[in-house]
């Protein structure tokens, strides 16, 4: 640079092949020289790891917005990748900024600076941050301004000059703390892109696109313990291969959290003679886990508490608080509740920690959210070290109480028994509550659960009487069981006296999620075990509920004379003075024993009787399932019209209940009316959108039902051999599960099918193995049907006398299980068959 001449007015700066930023340098002709190459000593990026694994998706999206065709002047300028302590952001930079280097996309190089944004003893100021970045790119120190504003437009010319020379430069920028410490480092040319690494979502940077990067899935979290094993330790260490049940819980147990897998892969690395399972035991005490994660220099407390110490008191509090909470996830109104705060408050300090990366908002619905494993228990360490037990307490209780009050309101909307005028008006409508008590159902299991443990036995017996209505209606019997099953045992328990007088409760509660779980001697045994205590203390409304789940039992379990005699004795006990409900569902599964007995007009009255009941009640539910069991024996009392007219109302009331589990067994029973009545339009669509209901619901057992419905339409709509497959399908999945009732009565319809087939050989064949089914399960109605497929298959080969011992022995059946239909169809057949023979 030459000095000014004397005497010359004008001054006259001039930059060749350089940048202009100004009036910094003042002179007569100043020329800048750019270095071939950016220092390698400033910008030289570390090396990426080998054993890098589970980003493809985002890492090939990466990498393609950094390709040249993609920056013409459109599209952000900086992409952002966001998440939490130890997720993985920075490697994920370095694996782009490697894939795209190697296709020579950056002539002019990658300049990389670590901000250090979360250490307040290393933190990089934007002004040191552009120091360092301008002197990176061959610009001499006396020329870089003191002044922010004038390094960052320096640094951008400077940038924009490399890019016109066709020397693209990637600037990785990581590590940054917030949007003011990332923002003069972006570019303001579209040819030269930024990646940004940060704990906290940058939302305010101008012209950014976020890319939030979550937890490794557990196939490559155990993928990336292995690789990293491999390379410290050759190919020699097989301990991954050799017990890749521990490498999974080691993984589940590092939250699968890479800085903590690269830390556990270190420590085994260091001992190669330690097997996984001495690390499972290790990292299996949470209240030291966090001390087992840590080697040298890395530790993952140590990168919580860098994130941790940003925050301010009250975000340092609620998130303390948080692991209070039983669940794995907190509504922002229960947090609210356990922090003392009005819901606002507590969402605004949710977003904080959100933005954090601290907390991870629910990726459908918004207002829930939960903490990392490994961050719980973090919080809960600061939660013990900060907050006195009083304070713990305090907070615990507000929860619990919060959640027995709120599903106790829920409950009024959806127990049929509790009037209208008694409704909660925490809630707006049913719809309002049960949308509730979804969206809390897990929260509100796992408070019930742990209550007694927290010395609250009340909460558990009150979150068992809120619920039970709810878990019913839903379907959710695993949760109904385990429930029922931990009150149980607070109940039975000498620590919590309050409780023993619910012991029969819990059990009949127990009782009836075993049936549905179709776990039928448990269910006999625990109803027993109800009655015996109910009659003890002279319980008539408690005895009469639980000898009416047992003759339920019974009748699932086909012992149907059983049934009858315990469901007469339910109904012949004085009636209750309040829940007409439990009498109303005696008659039912009164009358659904009846059925299978073939008892049809005392079947058709106890369910007619529930009806009434239900109506009384108002209770739609109630009445679909009534009305759908009347529309079955109406069906088999050869009224069919009077069948599809039943069921179509049963459809109705289940469908203005919004009870789907309802509505998908009348939808299939009226789609079964309408083939037997030979109307078959529509009724393949009508029964598979049944059986997917009925799938998604859980009642597999009922999908089963339905799919012998369907293969009868498809056979009455010509599709034979969709109609075989359904059913072979059936036949092998029943035998699979040990299901040998199911299994009987799909072959036996499988007979039936090869027969109007015309495979007459088959149809025997299969027909004999239906049969044997039959008497093992003791369904005398089902090998009666089987006998007469076998007598008219047997009578088409011309094997006459054995199909007459079939036919006799089929009318034999008919006869004793009151079946005059299938009765008068043996006897026709046998009719024919001695006509022919005597001609």
């Amino acid at each position: 640079m030459g000095n000014p001449h004397e005497g010359n007015s004008q001054v006259h700066n001039q930059i060749s092949d350089g940048v202009f930023y100004n009036t910094v340098v003042q002179g007569n002709n100043v020329t800048l020289q750019l270095p071939d190459k950016i220092m390698p000593a400033l910008t030289g990026m570390p090396a990426p790891s080998s054993t890098f694994t589970g980003r493809e998706t985002i890492l090939d999206l990466l990498v393609e917005e950094l390709s040249p065709g993609r920056r013409a002047g459109i599209g952000p300028l900086a992409q952002v990748v966001v998440g939490l302590p130890g997720v993985g952001k920075t490697e994920l930079a370095l694996q782009v900024a490697h894939s795209a280097s190697q296709q020579g996309w950056f002539p002019g190089g990658i300049l990389f600076i670590d901000l250090h944004g979360y250490d307040d003893d290393r933190h990089v100021s934007p002004s040191r941050a552009l120091g360092s970045l301008i002197h990176a790119l061959g610009i001499p120190d006396e020329y870089v301004p003191d002044d922010l504003q004038d390094r960052a437009r320096l640094y951008r010319s400077v940038l924009s000059t490399y890019a016109e020379q066709g020397r693209r430069i990637l600037v990785i920028v990581d590590n940054a703390r917030d949007d003011s410490q990332a923002r003069p480092l972006l570019s303001a040319d579209s040819r030269v892109p930024v990646l940004v690494t940060s704990r906290h979502t940058l939302a305010g940077l101008n012209n950014a696109r976020m890319h939030d990067l979550a937890v490794l899935d557990p196939a490559s979290a155990v993928k990336l313990l292995r690789r990293d094993l491999l390379q410290a330790r050759g190919p020699d260490d097989s301990r991954v291969d050799d017990a890749p049940e521990s490498a999974e819980s080691i993984a589940h147990l590092c939250g699968h959290l890479p800085l903590a897998l690269r830390i556990v892969a270190a420590l085994l690395a260091d001992l190669p003679s330690r097997p996984l399972t001495s690390m499972v035991k290790a990292l299996g005490d949470a209240r030291n886990r966090l001390q087992r994660l840590s080697r040298g220099d890395l530790a993952v407390r140590t990168a919580f508490e860098l994130s941790y110490h940003h925050l301010s008191d009250d975000q340092a509090r609620l998130f303390r608080l948080l692991p209070l909470n039983p669940g794995a996830d907190i509504s922002t109104e229960s947090a609210g509740r356990l922090a003392d705060l009005p819901s606002e408050e507590a969402e605004v300090l949710l977003g904080a920690l959100a933005q954090a990366h601290l907390v991870e908002p629910h990726a459908k619905n918004y207002g829930r959210w939960r903490l990392h494993d490994l961050l719980r228990l973090y919080a809960d360490e600061e939660c013990t070290l900060r907050e006195t037990a009083y304070e713990r307490l305090s907070a615990t209780s507000r929860l619990l109480n919060h959640y027995l009050t709120t599903a106790t309101a829920a409950d009024t909307y959806v127990d049929v028994d509790i009037d209208a005028t008694q409704r909660s008006r925490r809630f707006s409508d049913r719809d309002e509550a049960l949308c509730w008590l979804d969206g809390e159902r897990h929260s509100l299991l796992a408070a019930a659960l742990a209550a007694p443990a927290l010395g609250r036995p009340d909460i558990l017996a009150g979150l068992s009487n809120a619920l039970i209505s709810y878990l019913s209606w839903r379907r959710h019997w695993v949760e109904y069981a385990e429930l029922a099953q931990a009150g149980l045992k607070a109940a039975r328990s000498p620590e919590f006296p309050q409780l023993h007088p619910y012991q029969a409760l819990f059990l009949n509660n127990l009782g009836i999620a075993q049936l549905e779980l179709r776990r039928f001697d448990d269910a006999v045994r625990s109803t027993q075990d109800c009655l015996e205590q109910a009659r003890r203390v002279g319980d008539n409304d408690t005895t009469a509920m639980a000898l009416s789940n047992l003759g339920r039992v019974y009748e699932e379990m086909h012992e149907l004379e059983k049934a009858v005699d315990v469901l007469h004795e339910a109904l012949a006990l004085p009636p209750p003075d309040s829940n007409f409900r439990n009498r109303g569902m005696a008659y039912t599964n009164l009358g659904r024993a009846l059925h299978k007995l073939r008892r049809l007009d005392e079947a058709a009255d106890a369910f007619t009787e529930d009806i009434a009941i239900c109506q009384a009640a108002a209770d739609l539910s109630g009445e679909a399932v009534a009305r759908n069991n009347l529309g079955m024996v109406l069906r088999d009392m050869g009224l069919p019209g009077a069948a599809i007219d039943c069921h179509r109302r049963a459809l109705e009331a289940a469908a203005e209940a919004k009870d789907q589990h309802t509505v998908a067994l009348a939808r299939a029973n009226l789609a079964a009316d309408m083939v037997a009545s030979s109307r078959s339009r529509g009724v393949v669509g009508m029964l598979e959108a049944s059986i997917a209901t009925l799938e998604e619901l859980g009642d597999s057992h009922m999908a089963t039902q339905c799919r012998i419905h369907l293969a009868y339409a498809y056979s009455n709509t010509g599709h034979k051999r969709e109609a075989v497959s359904t059913i072979s399908e059936l036949v092998e999945a029943s035998r699979s599960a040990g299901d040998r009732r199911t299994e009987g009565m799909a072959l036996g319809n499988l007979s039936f099918l090869l027969m109007n087939m015309g495979n007459f050989t088959d149809s025997i064949r299969t027909a004999r193995k239906a049969i044997v089914l039959h008497r093992c399960c003791g369904n005398l109605n089902g090998e009666g049907k089987s006998l007469l497929v076998l007598g008219t298959s047997l009578r088409a080969t011309g094997s006459g006398d054995e199909a007459i011992q079939a036919l006799e022995d089929a009318a034999s059946a008919f006869r004793e299980t009151n079946d005059p239909e299938n009765l008068a169809q043996a006897a026709q057949g046998l009719m024919e068959i001695r006509r022919l023979q005597e001609w």
